[in-house]
């Protein structure tokens, strides 16, 4: 009897719920026979390594929950100039503990309407001057052999105006156009503004554009250039899970799925977080545990942790492996101007009550602006209005505030609400753009501590750590897109600027900037990749200490722990956590009495309690 493979035994252990999804979706047997015969000739064309590679991590589906996982976002164009560039400076990447690297997007756009690599034009093609599928390819292989675990964007939402698909739906075939949403009707569109908000009010405004070459109006929910995928269309599905499949294969271990909640669109709807699209991402998942278990999902979801928290699914039917943690990015910016932690102890609170099993993605900055998307109910319970308290984070982080620090731009601004997002960089937030440029060293000092505790508290948290490339050097704005046309119109190139390779090189100094930041963050991740209390199933709690401008974290694992203490104000303090107990600080190995310890202005401890 011929032995089954292990693509008919993954099939087998969920052939029924895929084809029950699939057709309460699209009740259409020949498109779900034509998936599965495609998810088999993907299994067969996989290579041997990555087939072991699955089975390693299929006996390990924990892997990328480990205390020792690091991740590092990086353009790379900006990193390292090309693809191949990339594979040169996998040393460096080496040398930040970093095994983990999510390369921004790469796949081909059109010049000038790209949305930042967003507006996909060829699934299958690279944009030329970073290189080739091959180089890609070779890339991941590279990784793989060092222990570098390989992440990219998959835009599934829409595609550019440019996509073949765009091009022959534009050209008036109803095949191409069924793949989109086009309306000759004018009343349809009207009918969608009435109940979907805006994302781009200012730079975008509306939900469709006008073609008046065609007489029909598209779904455009973000930029004009990027049409909307109708996944109410199973062949819209089929393809884009074969697109998927065919990154997989390349070597991709974490698949980033962009704007999940906007997958499914429904007249009379918010068309956001439609019950049709968490059948679409559990699919999504299952198809990949079947044909490619090594490689996980992780969701882009833009809400804070309790409504994020759906997207996980449940532990018996799980949809993304892992989600941003978004909100509490931006509270901890809130946190900071406002020197009051009340919201952000929430916030941990209601991730810590979340299974264990719900991973979340952490980090400071990102490749996007900041949206203030914070909890305002609770906000305006301690006298703080909306709109208000936006423009004043606004002021502050843009240095308008008086004492502020912080060097920035506004993106979005919309003069008729009055609400803006934010633009910069880690450390030009923290002050060290600032203090440089006032060649003040005291200043100085203070930005780069400011900046560490940031960083410590991202790393104590619980979930995966991802930092934003040029952050591990203190990288500050890079104003000079305002030079480019492409690029003047967007202030988010304020902190996507190229990486600096001279700056890169102090790293090992002890007194430059760049050497107290790279050394500072890497004792803090050794230490975290050595102490059990990181592990990924340690208990994880809040603790009081009756001073709202610290926050202290609990980590505690087989009878081991340490507590996190933060100060997110200009003023010392010290600070009571279980007195009576003793403590060690875990960066100095010097002991610590926990009745009385001292914190310093915007500072940190990492203090074990025996």
């Amino acid at each position: 009897m011929e032995k089954k493979s292990d693509f008919e035994k993954r099939l087998r252990r969920h052939h029924d719920e895929l084809r029950w999804l699939y057709m309460e979706l699209y009740g259409n047997d020949d498109m779900f026979f034509e998936l599965c015969s495609q998810m088999n000739r993907f299994y067969e064309e996989r290579s041997a390594a990555l087939k072991k590679r699955d089975a390693r991590k299929e006996a390990d589906p924990e892997w990328f929950r480990k205390k020792d996982m690091l991740g590092m976002m990086l353009y790379i164009d900006n990193f390292a100039g090309t693809i191949r560039g990339v594979e040169r400076r996998l040393p460096y990447l080496e040398s930040c503990n970093v095994n983990c690297i999510h390369l921004m997007p790469f796949l081909d756009v059109t010049k000038g309407k790209s949305d930042g690599g967003y507006a996909v034009s060829d699934f299958r093609k690279v944009r030329e001057d970073l290189g080739t599928m091959e180089d890609l390819s070779r890339l991941t292989e590279k990784c793989h052999e060092k222990g570098i675990n390989v992440c990219m964007d998959f835009v599934m939402n829409h595609t550019s105006e440019d996509h073949e698909w765009a091009r022959r739906a534009r050209a008036g075939e109803g095949e191409y156009m069924s793949r989109y949403f086009f309306y000759d009707n004018p009343e349809i569109p009207r009918e969608f503004e009435k109940t979907v908000p805006q994302v781009f009010p200012t730079t975008a405004p509306g939900n469709f554009t006008y073609l008046q070459d065609m007489g029909y109006y598209v779904m455009t929910t973000f930029y004009p250039y990027q049409w909307d995928l109708n996944y109410a269309n199973p062949r819209v599905f089929n393809e884009m899970m074969y697109n998927f499949l065919f990154f997989a294969n390349l070597g991709m271990d974490i698949i980033r799925i962009d704007a999940v909640p906007y997958i499914w669109k429904e007249l009379g709807t918010p068309c956001r977080n439609l019950r049709q699209v968490h059948t679409i991402v559990r699919m999504m998942r299952m198809i990949g545990e079947v044909v490619c278990p090594s490689t996980v999902l992780l969701g882009e979801v833009v809400m804070e942790p309790q409504k994020v928290a759906p997207y996980f699914g449940t532990v018996e039917k799980p949809e993304c492996h892992m989600l941003y943690n978004v909100t509490t990015m931006a509270t901890i910016w809130h946190t900071l101007a406002v020197q009051d932690t009340s919201l952000l102890k929430k916030q941990l609170d209601t991730v810590c009550r979340l299974p264990r099993e719900y991973t979340f993605l952490n980090y400071l900055r990102c490749h996007d602006d900041i949206g203030w998307g914070l909890d305002f109910p609770f906000l305006q319970g301690q006298g703080m209005d909306e709109v208000s308290h936006k423009r004043f984070l606004n002021d502050y982080y843009t240095g308008k505030f008086p004492g502020s620090w912080s060097r920035g731009e506004l993106y979005n601004d919309d003069p008729v609400t009055q609400d803006a997002r934010f633009c910069g960089t880690t450390a030009s937030m923290c002050g060290i753009e600032s203090a440089g440029f006032e060649q003040d060293e005291e200043k100085m000092d203070h930005a780069v501590r400011m900046d560490l505790m940031l960083h410590a508290y991202m790393l104590f948290q619980s979930g995966i750590p991802m930092i934003y490339s040029g952050d591990e050097i203190g990288q500050v704005n890079d104003y000079s897109y305002k030079e480019d046309p492409d690029k003047c119109q967007d202030s988010r190139y304020i902190h996507r600027g190229a990486f600096r390779w001279d700056l890169a090189r102090k790293r090992t100094g002890k007194k430059s900037v760049e050497g107290r930041i790279f050394q500072g963050l890497k004792l803090l991740e050794k230490i975290r990749g050595q102490e059990k209390v990181f592990d990924g199933d340690a208990d994880v709690w809040t603790y009081d200490t009756h001073i709202k401008e610290i926050m202290c974290v609990i980590r505690e694992k087989d009878g081991e722990r340490a507590a996190g203490i933060f100060n997110f104000s200009w003023e010392d303090f010290s600070v009571s956590v279980y007195p009576g107990e003793t403590g060690t600080d875990m960066r100095t190995g010097e002991s610590v009495q926990t009745r009385e310890i001292p914190v310093k202005a915007h500072d940190f401890r990492w203090i074990r309690i025996r």
